[in-house]
């Protein structure tokens, strides 16, 4: 494995990447890590929007709604000829 060193890193980016690991529950050198792997993925898949946001808020757990039954069956639109 390499070892690698980072000069002139603003001390407002490396609280933001300390706070960061924390919310992960990681080390900050483990966070680095994953941010420089993420980045240089050049085989990760293509999302389309729907799964992208469905991966974001997944961990946020669902809504159960209570829809009421239908009083009327639904009827096709009426469109102008």
């Amino acid at each position: 494995m390499a070892a690698l060193s980072i000069r002139d890193l603003d001390d407002a980016v490396r609280d933001k990447l300390r706070r960061r690991a924390a919310r992960h529950g990681r080390s900050m050198e483990a966070e680095i890590r994953d941010i420089l792997t993420a980045a240089v993925a050049e085989d990760a898949p293509a999302t389309d929007l729907f799964s992208a946001l469905t991966d974001r808020f997944t961990r946020l757990g669902g809504v159960e709604l209570d829809l009421p039954d239908r009083a009327t069956p639904p009827r096709a639109a009426r469109l102008p000829e």
